[in-house]
Parts: structure tokens; C-alpha cells; sequence
């Protein structure tokens, strides 16, 4: 066979794998930043030891109700929820990972009896615990997404769960989608990009320094008494969306 067939043939395996990947982008692609078992490890040391429960201890949520048999402080290690929300590029559609880890949840009670999450966030090299949140959303949403990953899109508080390509919706929140609706996860984009397209860093929106962008890690805390605040829609890079003027239930947490 001559240089110029080989050359040509080349050219055309390479076209063709080029276009079956173009055609299955984004099908099948998993979240980025999922736990090793190092990292189970080292959240279930931070998030059992001594420093979280006395943080447990003495958290207290506003208007919430003590348990009648309180038992002190706890947290349960063992039943760890990857949390994931998807990415700046994933909206762009400079990529093909649908999500990335935004925090690991670990159940708790408080120290008056209170259901309650713990999160931990990896923070260079190890991990952190970040927030005591109420409630055990991540646990119930978890189950319900029958082993697929889930994903929280907290600018609308939207929660997902992911089997390859396939979204279902587990709490539409004001989207104006129905629990059970199933996307693909390109169609899922597209929702994501009519939503946020023009608030993702370098807009106009984003220029203007309307809340920071869509990109950072930074969470957007209302100015209020630093001890217990309640947790409105925050998002990455600490903008607040509002769609169609919605007004999403808050969510107590203590910092």
C-alpha cells in the first residue's frame, strides 16, 4: 500500500472517530471530583471527630423545635452523599462533564435533638467541614435517586439524579419542572444554558458586577446575625438568580 493510501486511510479512521465522539459527547460522561476511598476516609475522621460534634452541640436553628427525647450530638460517617452542581463550562458547553463535587453530606443531630446535615468541602489537600445545615434533604434525595449521583442546582435549589444519560428530576423547585421528568443530559444543558447563558463570567452581566458570575466557589450569605442565617438560593460565584421572580423556601444552616 502506498504512503498516500495509508495517509488517506488515516484521515478517514481519524474522521470518523472524530464524529461518533462528537456524536456521543456528554452521553455517558461522569462527574468530576468524585471520593476516593482516601477521601471517604479522611470525611468520616472530620466529620465523626471531636471538633464537629462540639460544633453539633451547640447549634441551634431559629424557629425550629427541639426533639422531645434529644440524645446529644451526633454524626453518622458512614452514610456519606457526594453532592455535585454543575459547572461554568458545562452551561458554556465547553464541556462534557455534567457536574462537578460541591460537598460531601454526613446526617447529624444537633445537640437539642434537631435533624441536621454536616458538610464537608475539600479545601486543598484535605477536607473541611464548612456548614451545619437543617434538615436531611441530600439523604432523602439521595435515596430516591436509586444510585444514579445527584446533582443540586442551587440557584433555582433544584436537586437531579444522573444515570448516564439520563436527568431525572427529583424536586423541580421553580423550574417548572415535575419530579419524575426525565431530560437527557444534553437536553439538560440546553435548560441550564437558557437560564444562565448570559450570567457566566466575562458577561455583561457578570462585567457589571451584578453578584460576581457564574464560576467561583463563593457563597453569597445574607447580612444578618453571623451565628444563624437563613441559607437563601446561593450560587457559584456568589450570584443570586431569581427566575420568573420565584421565592425559594429557605434552608437553615449555621455556619
Amino acid at each position: 500500500m502506498s504512503v498516500l493510501k495509508k495517509a488517506m486511510g488515516a484521515a478517514v479512521l481519524a474522521g470518523a472517530a472524530m464524529l461518533t465522539t462528537a456524536g456521543t459527547a456528554g452521553a455517558a460522561t461522569g462527574p468530576a471530583g468524585t471520593p476516593t476511598a482516601a477521601d471517604t476516609a479522611a470525611i468520616g475522621q472530620v466529620t465523626g471527630g471531636q471538633s464537629t460534634l462540639d460544633r453539633l452541640t451547640t447549634t441551634r436553628f431559629p424557629g425550629v423545635h427541639a426533639a422531645a427525647a434529644a440524645q446529644g450530638a451526633s454524626a453518622d460517617p458512614r452514610a456519606q452523599v457526594a453532592v455535585y452542581e454543575p459547572t461554568a463550562a458545562f452551561v458554556a458547553g465547553t464541556s462534557d462533564v455534567p457536574a462537578a463535587l460541591a460537598y460531601v453530606a454526613v446526617p447529624a443531630r444537633t445537640g437539642d435533638g434537631t435533624t441536621a446535615t454536616v458538610w464537608a468541602e475539600r479545601q486543598g489537600p484535605g477536607w473541611t467541614v464548612v456548614n451545619v445545615a437543617s434538615g436531611d434533604y441530600e439523604q432523602r434525595y439521595a435515596a430516591a435517586a436509586a444510585g444514579g449521583y445527584l446533582v443540586h442546582e442551587p440557584q433555582v435549589n433544584a436537586w437531579y439524579a444522573v444515570h448516564g444519560d439520563a436527568v431525572t428530576v427529583l424536586d423541580g423547585s421553580v423550574t417548572g419542572l415535575a419530579a419524575g421528568t426525565k431530560l437527557t443530559v444534553r437536553d439538560y444543558r440546553a435548560a441550564l444554558h437558557r437560564r444562565y447563558a448570559d450570567k457566566l463570567p466575562g458577561s455583561a452581566y457578570d462585567r457589571d458586577g451584578a453578584g460576581g458570575g457564574y464560576g467561583g466557589r463563593e457563597r453569597a450569605v445574607p447580612a444578618a446575625d453571623p451565628g444563624d442565617v437563613p441559607v437563601l438560593p446561593f450560587v457559584l460565584g456568589g450570584v443570586l438568580v431569581l427566575v420568573a421572580g420565584a421565592v425559594v423556601t429557605p434552608r437553615l444552616r449555621r455556619r
